[in-house]
């Protein structure tokens, strides 16, 4: 089982990625200056800038530099390298053995940093901790409180638009936590890798996390660790190019992670959600009856179909170099405990 590393708060580094979100950066990085760390120093902040036009880099060295009371460390690509690659790029940069990411159209609360790393105290097993992730416009509304998978492949987040009513308030293990706020241990990064680059982005934190379980690290829930969320900022939430990367690296994931037994029943799997989708959208519920165009939508699903049979063999190629802790037993037995079911994944929209 993994060993403990040290759990000082100056041992933090927070990745934030951004592409063309000069306002929404500014705010995010504001949450962050306003931390409340136990021994009254700041995290180091990485800022990842994905080739933005928008005056972001200009902001960033205007108010964020030098002696500035957030200092903030600028890694700046020439083009978008996407979700993946640029946390990459920020976590190879940091030095510190607790690495956070959020998104730039999140905002921290002041105990967010404090309250993940609680979650490591004395749990050498902890690998990944997750936030309670609020809506933005609406903090009443949960965004995502850790995460659950169907046996397609297809992840969704554990409490997706349900009134926040306390009903998770405990702190609880979970199957691994949304990219958009968390925070990783580096021991448990440098023996499995980060984040795959060949998803760019969406279902990547799913794809770490679960490869992360594999290789026997566990995800602590930490109620207390609160982000408000601005949901479809990057993409937009009716985006088919959204949802052709969706669908695309839920394949990848399965083949990549899943079990042969699971993975020969994944189409079956796939279309029992297709065929439950198609009826909630008759009837106005799920995802799919909020796209105005269903020929958009089928288009999207079969052209990310095809891309991820032309990068199966890549997947398989990864696969055999998984490090690998837990049984194919164990591994069944944590897919059907954060299983969604059915009709929440099909019949709720996000």
């Amino acid at each position: 089982m993994p060993c403990a590393t040290s759990d000082t708060s100056n041992t933090i580094s927070v990745v934030v990625v951004n592409w063309n979100r000069k306002e929404l950066l500014r705010e995010c990085l504001h949450s962050l200056a306003s931390q409340n760390l136990s021994d009254g120093s700041q995290p180091a902040v990485i800022v990842v800038d994905n080739g933005s036009t928008d005056g972001s880099v200009e902001m960033l060295e205007a108010e964020f530099g030098g002696d500035r009371p957030l200092p903030v460390q600028l890694i700046r690509n020439k083009d978008n390298r996407g979700f993946c690659g640029a946390n990459n790029q920020g976590i190879a940069a940091s030095k510190s053995d607790f690495i956070a990411l959020l998104n730039n159209d999140a905002e921290a609360d002041p105990n967010w940093l404090q309250s993940l790393l609680a979650a490591f105290h004395e749990r050498p097993e902890i690998g990944m901790a997750a936030s309670k992730i609020l809506h933005f416009e609406n903090p009443g509304r949960i965004d995502k409180v850790g995460h659950l998978i169907y046996p397609d492949g297809q992840n969704r987040g554990r409490g997706t638009g349900e009134m926040d009513h306390g009903q998770y308030d405990q702190v609880e293990e979970t199957a691994w936590p949304d990219g958009c706020a968390c925070m990783y241990r580096r021991k448990m990064l440098d023996e499995i890798g980060g984040f795959d680059e060949d998803f760019f982005a969406y279902a990547d934190d799913a794809e770490l996390g679960l490869r992360a379980q594999i290789a026997g690290w566990r995800c602590l829930y930490v109620p207390q660790a609160v982000v408000k969320h601005r949901r479809g900022e990057t993409l937009g939430l009716r985006s088919t190019f959204r949802l052709e990367l969706i669908e695309r690296n839920r394949v990848l994931l399965a083949a990549k992670l899943f079990p042969i037994g699971l993975l020969f029943l994944n189409p079956f799997y796939y279309l029992l959600r297709l065929s439950a989708g198609a009826l909630a959208a008759v009837r106005g519920k799920g995802e799919v009856g909020r796209y105005p165009s269903k020929t958009a939508v089928a288009r999207a699903l079969l052209k990310a179909d095809l891309k991820a049979l032309l990068l199966l063999p890549k997947m398989f190629a990864k696969r055999r170099r998984l490090v690998r802790r837990i049984s194919t037993a164990e591994l069944y037995a944590l897919l059907k405990k954060y299983r969604i079911p059915l009709r929440v994944l099909t019949e709720e929209a996000i």
